[in-house]
């Protein structure tokens, strides 16, 4: 059975991009007992369907009255060599009044064509009762607002 710690560890490790190898030697450290590399990556998977899961779940909480679009660049390892990706988050504040994580998905660069995808996704998932949009000023993104959000108005952050 794995410790809550070893999980911490692991999850950690695979946020940062530390590579598998490398992974058992911090788990050593902490006084644990060490994972082979086929460990490291169950686990890893086991995260990633955790993620796919949360990314793909029903908008049920509905209707999303208010509704934060952001984006930042980060640099990410992708097949082994590093590169900049645009990561877009979406919040709302459900019918109960609790802000909520909506959604979230990486572009290649941050454009129109992405954020409309991403939007769209949302609407399909069930985001409605969309009243107000904050985001920046980026156009790209505010074309995809109007177009896949009407009715709703725009403010800027």
């Amino acid at each position: 059975m794995r410790s809550e710690r070893l999980v911490q560890v692991v999850t950690e490790c695979n946020v940062r991009g530390v590579s598998t190898r490398r992974v058992d030697g911090l788990v050593q450290a902490l006084g644990l007992e060490g994972m082979s590399k086929s460990q490291v990556s169950e686990l890893a998977k086991e995260l990633d369907s955790l993620v796919e899961s949360f990314r793909h779940r029903p908008l049920d909480a509905g209707p999303y009255t208010f509704v934060w679009l952001d984006a930042i660049t980060q640099r990410c390892r992708d097949g082994g060599r590093v590169v900049n990706v645009v990561t877009v988050i979406a919040s709302g504040v459900n019918r109960d009044g609790h802000r909520e994580i909506l959604g979230l998905d990486v572009f290649t660069r941050e454009d129109e064509a992405g954020w409309t995808t991403f939007l769209r996704s949302l609407v399909a998932r069930g985001l409605r009762g969309v009243k107000r949009v904050t985001s920046d000023a980026h156009t790209g993104l505010k074309a995809a607002i109007a177009a896949e959000l009407p009715g709703c108005c725009w403010q800027r952050c």
